[in-house]
C-alpha cells in the first residue's frame, strides 16, 4: 500500500510538473481592425477591434481584442516611435479572447503598448502587451505574457479621408504555462 502510495505521488508530481513548465509560442496571424461596437467609456479615448486567424505553437485559432485607443498623440513616445512624421498612440486598456479548434479559450488583458502610425509610410505598428488570465478548457490554469505585434494597413476611409478600416498582419509571441502540453501537441497536429 505504501508502495502504491508513492508511485501514486511520483506520478502526480511528473504530471504537475509537465503541465505547469512554461513554453515559448509563436502564433502567426492576419484579419482586420476596425471601430468597435463596444464603448469602453474610457475618457479621451476611442474603442477599436481586432479580430485575426491564424496558427502557430497552440494549433490554429481566432483572436479578438478590444482596446481603448487615445485620441490624441502621446507627447513621450517610445523611443523606435518619435521623430516628426511618427505619431504614437497609447492603448490604456483593453482584454482579448483566443479561441481554438478544440473549443478551448484563452483569455488575456491588456497591460501595455500602442499604435506607431507612419505618416509617410501610411501604414500603423501596432505592440500590445497581455496578461494571460486563464480561460477553459486546456487553458483554464494557463499564465504567462504575449506580445501582440502586427502592421496594419488602411483600406477604407471616411467622408473625411480618416482611415477607419483596416488589414492587419503579425504575430503573437511569449511565453504560456499551465496548459496540459500533451493536449497542446494534439491540437497542434490537427
Amino acid at each position: 500500500m505504501k508502495h502504491i502510495a508513492t508511485m501514486a505521488l511520483m506520478l502526480h508530481l511528473a504530471i504537475t510538473h509537465v503541465y505547469a513548465q512554461p513554453f515559448p509560442i509563436k502564433m502567426a496571424f492576419s484579419g482586420t481592425a476596425e471601430a468597435s461596437a463596444i464603448n469602453l467609456q474610457q475618457p479621451d479615448t476611442s474603442t477599436g477591434e481586432e479580430n485575426v486567424t491564424g496558427g502557430g505553437t497552440l494549433g490554429p485559432f481566432t483572436f479578438q481584442n478590444v482596446t481603448a485607443t487615445a485620441t490624441s498623440p502621446s507627447s513621450q513616445p517610445p523611443p523606435d516611435c518619435s521623430g516628426s512624421t511618427l505619431l504614437f498612440f497609447p492603448r490604456v486598456t483593453g482584454a482579448g479572447i483566443a479561441r481554438f479548434r478544440d473549443g478551448s479559450l484563452l483569455n488575456v488583458k491588456l497591460t501595455d503598448g500602442g499604435d506607431c502610425i507612419d505618416l509617410v509610410a501610411n501604414e500603423g505598428h501596432c505592440t500590445l502587451t497581455f496578461q494571460i488570465t486563464g480561460g477553459t478548457g486546456r487553458f483554464k490554469d494557463a499564465s504567462g505574457i504575449l506580445t501582440y505585434t502586427e502592421t496594419a494597413l488602411p483600406v477604407l476611409s471616411d467622408y473625411f479621408g480618416n482611415p477607419v478600416f483596416f488589414d492587419e498582419t503579425g504575430e503573437l509571441t511569449g511565453m504560456v504555462s499551465g496548459v496540459d502540453r500533451e493536449k497542446n501537441r494534439q491540437e497542434e497536429r490537427h
